[in-house]
């Protein structure tokens, strides 16, 4: 019970485990809030703003001691943004029809598919001698996963593509050339799922 005497709703994720970080509690409560809010409203777009699963993708927190357990928030976001893509290409196949959709998330492929076919080593811009990038031969493994996937000679987990991550090392790659290379493969696997 409250200090009112008011039943105290549960909270919706287990606490990181002790002596370890978790998503700052307030900060997560009220982004789900307003996700709620907006995919209840999503065919009016609650007021301007939609709810995207782009949007959703790229949520973060800030870490916190006695925070919510990162793992459980990450799989609620995961299957809310995979909720939100499935309406959105419903939507967007009323709006322009299936043949045009499924072209438009082909050349999608496409594009993604140039950029992992290009020489290992030459994939992305680097950066400066004096910055940290992503490494440059963790990327090109995983670019060439991705070719594999696309190609259709391997299977590739949305997951995995979420949530690969690169080791910090000087003259990598650029990290927002390869995050939005990973953001374009996240839209095109949900948008052929």
């Amino acid at each position: 019970m409250g200090h009112n005497g008011d039943v105290t709703a549960p909270a919706p994720f287990p606490k990181a485990p002790r002596g370890q970080f978790g998503y700052d509690r307030a900060e997560v409560d009220r982004a789900l809030r307003v996700a709620r809010e907006r995919y209840e409203n999503f065919d009016n777009g609650s007021g301007g703003k939609r709810l995207t699963a782009k949007s959703i993708r790229h949520t973060a927190f800030t870490m916190r001691k006695q925070g919510y357990s990162a793992p459980h928030v990450d799989a609620a976001l995961e299957r809310l943004e995979d909720a939100v893509a499935v309406r959105e290409r419903e939507e967007r196949i009323a709006e322009m029809g299936k043949d045009a959709y499924l072209a438009e998330t082909k050349d999608a492929a496409r594009a993604v598919l140039k950029r992992v076919q290009r020489p290992a080593g030459d994939r992305f811009e680097r950066v400066s001698a004096f910055q940290r990038g992503y490494a440059v031969a963790e990327v090109d493994e995983f670019c060439e996963r991705v070719e594999s996937f696309l190609r259709g000679q391997s299977s590739m987990t949305l997951r995995e593509a979420r949530g690969v991550a690169f080791t910090p090392k000087r003259r990598g790659y650029d990290e927002g050339q390869v995050d939005l290379l990973i953001d374009a493969l996240v839209d095109v696997m949900l948008a052929i799922r």
